[in-house]
């Protein structure tokens, strides 16, 4: 899977040592945080484990934290044109829940 390059380098910079990912400066200090303190798994292993499921390219990526538990927020473009998105579990890399979209 290629990451889409032109979308920022905060959160990936911090978490992954591929192309770029777009991210707010909020969740790159906060992914940055919670990854140094081992309670994240870094967004490589977590894009690893998605592109062994699914089929697309990553083209946004947030990461979350709510009540304490860590999300990373995935969209991906399929090669069909649809656009999915995938709620990922920050600490074990599960697909928490899929969300998808037709063409446009």
């Amino acid at each position: 899977m290629r990451l889409l390059a032109g979308f920022g380098v905060a959160l990936a910079c911090t978490l992954w040592s591929g192309p770029a990912v777009q991210a707010h400066d909020h969740d790159h200090e906060r992914a940055r945080q919670a990854l140094q303190q081992g309670k994240v798994l870094p967004l490589r292993t977590v894009l690893d484990q998605v592109e062994r499921s699914q089929k697309g390219q990553v083209i946004k990526i947030e990461f979350e934290e709510d009540d304490g538990h860590f999300i990373y927020k995935l969209r991906l473009l399929h090669p069909n044109g649809e656009v999915s998105k995938l709620k990922v579990d920050a600490v074990d890399g599960r697909v928490l829940g899929i969300r998808r979209r037709g063409r446009d």
